[in-house]
C-alpha cells in the first residue's frame, strides 16, 4: 500500500478492512452470494463432483482467466467476444491452438437438440457438391441483370439428365437480357459465364446468397421479422441444391462426421417440410417425403455401422411446418407428418412451427389446428409431442412473447430460444414445475439482432433461477460458421460468464441427454424418465451413465495434461 495513502486514511479515520463491523459486512455478503448460488442449476452437481472433477473445474477456471486476457490482447473486448469464425485470421489461428479450445473440443457434449438441417451445412462444401454432381442445372423466373437481381431475385438449382440431343451451346445465360425465363442452364456453363469473375465470382456470389456475412448481419433488420426475411431468402436456394439424393446423402454424412468429431453422440434435426426433393437420376420431384426419410434412415444406419460412427447414438427429426400458412395447408402438412410417422416410427420425434413469431400467426391463433393434430395422433396411437419455438423476440407482452405461455400450456416438452422468458417470473416457475427444457443458441440470437452479443443473452438469468437449459448451434451454415458442433458455443459461454465454469457446461450437457427423444414415450413415461434421470432403468439413464463415464475420463485427461501448468501453488 502507498504509505501516503495509509497515512491519509489513518488521519481521516477511514475504517480498516480488518475492523469487526467491516468483517461482519463481508461475512453477510458471502452468505448472500452462497444462498443465491445454492439456487443455481448446477448447485447439487458441484457438491457431488469427485475430486478429479473438482480439480478439472479449477484448472478450467484458471485456463479461462488466461484465455480471456489473451483474447483482449488480440483486440477483442471482454464484453463482446465474437464467434471464433468472425475473429481475425491471426486470432483464429491462435485460438485453435489455445489450451481452452483444446479442452472444450475434447469435452463430451451429449446431444444436439436443435439443428436446422439445411442451415447447418458449410456453404463452400455444399457448392462444391453441386459442381461435382453431374446434371445440376440452374434456372430463374427472369434474367438476372441488375445489381438488385443479384441481391434479391429468386433462382434455383435442379437436376436434369445430361442432354444427348445436341442442345445449342449458345443458349442465353441467366445474366443475358434474352434469357428465357425458367430455362435450365448447366451449372458449369452458367458459372463460367458469370459477368463478375467467371466461376470464381459465381461461387463467391452464390455463397453470399446462401449465408449472412458479418457485414450483412450489421445491416439486417433486428428482431423476429429478420428471422423470416433471412431464412425465406436463403433456404430455398440451399434446399434446391441439397435436396437431390446424391448431394443430400453426402451432406448428411458430413454433418454426422462433424458432430461425432466434436463428441456429440445424438442429434435432432428440425426440418420444415415445405421443399421439393428428387431421387438420384430423376428430374421430377417426389410426391411425398417417404424417399427423403428412407435416405436419412440409411445414412444413419451406415454411419453407426462405420468405425467412425460406432459411438453415435443416431438422429431423429422434429417435423416442422410454417406458421404463416392457412389451417387447411397446415392441416394437410400435419396429415403428411402423421402418415410418414407411421412408416418411419423411429425417425420422427416431435412437431414444431417455424416462421416469424411477430409477423405471422401466434400460437393462440393456431390452437384449433394444434388440438386437431393432437387428436389425430391419439386416434392412430402415435406420440408426436410438441417441441415449439416461442419467445424468440425483443418484445414484452406482444404476441411473440405470449407464445411462451401457450407453449407451456400446450405441454411442449421443450421450448426453443425463449429469449424473452427471463421477464416472466411466474412462467419460469411453471416451466420448472412442468420440467420443460429451454434449448437456445446465443450465437444465432446475436446474429439476428435479438441480443446485442453472446454476453447479453438471457440464458444465464434462467440458469440462476434453476431453469433447465441446453445450448445448441441452430444454423451455423447460414451464419458462415462452417463446422457443426458445440465447441464454439461452449468456448464463448466459458469466457462470457465467469459463473459458468466446467460444472455449468456439464449440467447443460446432462440436460441435453435427459431431454433427448431417443425413443417414443407417453407423457407419463417422459415425466418419469426426467424425474429419475441417472437412477432410472431406461435408455436415458444408460446414456447418462455413459456420459458420466466419459466425463470422468475427460477430467482425468484435463488433470494429466494441464495440472502442472496451472498449479495453484
Amino acid at each position: 500500500m502507498d504509505p501516503d495513502n495509509g497515512s491519509w486514511e489513518a488521519e481521516e479515520g477511514v475504517p480498516h478492512i480488518d475492523d469487526p463491523f467491516i468483517q461482519r459486512f463481508l461475512a453477510g455478503r458471502l452468505s448472500l452470494i452462497e444462498r443465491e448460488e445454492s439456487q443455481r442449476h448446477d448447485a447439487k452437481l458441484l457438491k457431488s463432483l469427485p475430486p478429479v472433477a473438482k480439480r478439472a473445474c479449477e484448472i478450467v477456471a484458471q485456463v479461462c482467466v488466461q484465455e480471456l486476457a489473451q483474447v483482449q490482447q488480440d483486440g477483442y473486448q471482454s464484453d463482446n467476444i465474437p464467434h471464433p469464425s468472425l475473429m481475425s485470421d491471426a486470432a483464429k489461428a491462435r485460438l485453435q491452438g489455445s489450451d481452452l479450445w483444446k479442452i472444450v473440443r475434447q469435452l463430451p457434449k451429449g446431444s444436439l437438440l436443435h439443428g436446422h438441417l439445411p442451415a447447418m451445412l458449410d456453404t463452400d462444401y455444399l457448392i462444391d457438391q453441386a459442381f461435382a454432381t453431374p446434371g445440376i442445372h440452374v434456372s430463374a423466373p427472369k434474367p438476372l441483370t441488375t445489381q438488385r437481381d443479384y441481391q434479391d431475385a429468386p433462382f434455383a438449382f435442379q437436376y436434369s439428365p445430361i442432354s444427348t440431343t445436341g442442345e445449342p451451346k449458345d443458349k442465353p445465360a441467366l445474366w443475358a437480357d434474352n434469357y428465357e425465363p425458367s430455362t435450365l442452364i448447366d451449372l458449369h456453363t452458367a458459372a463460367s459465364s458469370f459477368p463478375d469473375g467467371g466461376e470464381t465470382g459465381f461461387r463467391r456470389w452464390l455463397k453470399s446468397r446462401c449465408t449472412l456475412s458479418s457485414e450483412q448481419s450489421q445491416h439486417t433488420p433486428r428482431g423476429s421479422r429478420a428471422i423470416s426475411d433471412l431464412f425465406n431468402n436463403r433456404l430455398p436456394i440451399i434446399n434446391s441444391i441439397l435436396q437431390y439424393e446424391p448431394i443430400l446423402r453426402t451432406c448428411i454424412r458430413r454433418i454426422f462426421s462433424q458432430l461425432i468429431a466434436d463428441r456429440i453422440k445424438y442429434v435432432e434435426f428440425r426440418v420444415a417440410f415445405n421443399f421439393q426433393y428428387t431421387l438420384e437420376g430423376n428430374n421430377k420431384a417426389e410426391q411425398n417425403y417417404a424417399g427423403w426419410f428412407r435416405i436419412l434412415q440409411e445414412e444413419v444406419e451406415a454411419f453407426r455401422s462405420s468405425e467412425e460412427g460406432k459411438e453415435f447414438h443416431g438422429a431423429r427429426v422434429i417435423w416442422a411446418t410454417m406458421r404463416g400458412m392457412s389451417n387447411k395447408d397446415i392441416g394437410e402438412n400435419m396429415k403428411e407428418c402423421l402418415l410418414t410417422k407411421l412408416d418411419f416410427t423411429d425417425l420422427i420425434c416431435g412437431f414444431d412451427l417455424l416462421g416469424s413469431e411477430t409477423a405471422e400467426r401466434p400460437l393462440n391463433d393456431l390452437l384449433p389446428i394444434l388440438f386437431w393434430f393432437r387428436g389425430l395422433c391419439a386416434e392412430e396411437g402415435v406420440e408426436i409431442p410438441f417441441m415449439l419455438h416461442a419467445g424468440h423476440c425483443l418484445g414484452d407482452g406482444d404476441q411473440a412473447d405470449d407464445n411462451l405461455f401457450d407453449a407451456a400450456l400446450l405441454g411442449a416438452r421443450r421450448i426453443s430460444q425463449a429469449v424473452s422468458l427471463y421477464r416472466h417470473p411466474l412462467l419460469i416457475d411453471v416451466l420448472k414445475q412442468k420440467n420443460i427444457l429451454i434449448d437456445c443458441s446465443p450465437t444465432t440470437s446475436a446474429c439476428l439482432g435479438l441480443t446485442n452479443s453472446f454476453q447479453s443473452h438471457t440464458f444465464p438469468a434462467l440458469l440462476s433461477r434453476g431453469v433447465s437449459v441446453a445450448l445448441t448451434n441452430d444454423s451455423p451454415g447460414i451464419f458462415g460458421h462452417v463446422e457443426n458442433g458445440l465447441t464454439s458455443e461452449f468456448y464463448q459461454a466459458l469466457l462470457a460468464f465467469s459463473s459458468m465454469g466446467l460444472s455449468g457446461l456439464n449440467m447443460m450437457i446432462e440436460n441435453s441427454i435427459r431431454w433427448s427423444c431417443y425413443e417414443d414415450q407417453t407423457s407419463k413415461e417422459w415425466a418419469t424418465d426426467l424425474q429419475q434421470a441417472i437412477l432410472g432403468k431406461g435408455v436415458k439413464a444408460a446414456r447418462l451413465h455413459e456420459f458420466y463415464a466419459d466425463f470422468e475420463e475427460f477430467c482425468d485427461w484435463v488433470v494429466q495434461n494441464f495440472d502442472e501448468r496451472y498449479s495453484l501453488g
